[in-house]
């Protein structure tokens, strides 16, 4: 009897530890708090995934750049350090130059446009470029439409732009588009920006309203407008050789939970866009929200037509165009 008994404890205790050891843990981050559009995404990633493999896949996730910037967690992505990272486009350009043809000023009309740009074709042939470069693109996703904040004065043409010291993206789109405005360009990674807002380092920065409002930024700038000067993806990536040793099934489970964070994901976008500037009008902030766009797009001309040099007028017009 105690024999048996014995032999069923040990029967328990193998099972148990073949269990512990069939579930694989992953990483993800992102450089903005839980409490965010991102956040959500990866959390409801990390949830979908594990739901999907019946646990034997567990998805830890770590916000506030914890992990490093965007930049970082890319690379680290790209060295296979890290198996995934949540991230906006501003560092992409630097590992997948084809991406830089999003972020180019006013080329999107507004977020149903964008969103069918990046769930089409066009932006299902952009993920495809990723692997190439030791990446596999699992989604699309949002930050949303980019404004600018400062702590100087109201923006309310492209002439109130010049000589401010602006934080901008490690991207080299924005930086040439943002000196077309007179603005005297730093770039900075993400976890940087609160801090050197706070002490004067720079006199503003340039984020979508999900951003904005999950950073604090209202703690250290007193003047938004609302200019929505460039649509801001996010991107959902993972090592290639990582997802590449998945079995088929487990591919499919962890695309299908990518599509899942998008779709929360674009939800809050949707639901910080709308709640958000009487949000911040409340904190203090003054808004300008009658931007003139066409002044800032006439701004933009020279370095527009650098833009249909760079990427072709064609390209860019496909994706203006595209319904």
């Amino acid at each position: 009897m105690k024999l048996n008994r014995l032999a069923a404890g040990l029967v328990l205790g193998l099972g148990m530890a073949c269990a512990a050891m069939a579930q694989t843990t992953m990483k993800i981050s992102i450089s903005v708090a839980q409490n965010s559009h991102q956040g959500v995404a990866i959390d409801t990633f990390a949830k979908e995934v594990e739901k999907r493999t019946n646990g034997r896949y567990k998805i830890q996730t770590f916000y506030n750049g914890s992990l490093g910037g965007e930049r970082e967690s890319i690379e680290a992505v790209q060295l296979g350090t890290q198996e995934l990272a949540f991230s906006s486009t501003g560092p992409v350009p630097n590992f997948v130059p084809e991406t830089k043809i999003l972020d180019v000023p006013f080329l999107f009309r507004d977020k149903a446009h964008a969103r069918a740009v990046l769930d089409g074709p066009i932006g299902q042939d952009l993920l495809k470029k990723f692997e190439s470069k030791g990446f596999k693109a699992l989604v699309w996703a949002e930050n949303g439409f980019r404004h600018m904040t400062n702590s100087k004065r109201d923006v309310k043409e492209p002439g109130d732009l010049k000589g401010l010291k602006m934080r901008t993206m490690e991207n080299p789109v924005h930086i040439a588009a943002y000196k077309g405005f007179g603005i005297i360009t730093t770039p900075m990674a993400f976890p940087e920006v609160f801090t050197a807002l706070q002490q004067g380092t720079v006199d503003g920065q340039e984020n979508p309203l999900p951003v904005i409002i999950s950073a604090k930024f209202d703690q250290v700038q007193k003047h938004l407008s609302l200019t929505g000067h460039v649509y801001s993806p996010c991107i959902l990536v993972m090592n290639k050789g990582t997802f590449d040793k998945l079995a088929p099934a487990d591919q499919q489970a962890f695309l299908e939970a990518a599509k899942e964070a998008a779709k929360a994901n674009r939800a809050r976008v949707d639901e910080d866009d709308a709640k958000g500037v009487a949000d911040l009008r409340a904190k203090g902030m003054t808004v300008i929200d009658n931007v003139d766009k066409s002044k800032f797009v006439a701004a933009l001309a020279p370095v527009n037509a650098q833009f249909e040099k760079e990427f072709g007028k064609a390209n860019l017009d496909k994706i203006r165009d595209f319904k």
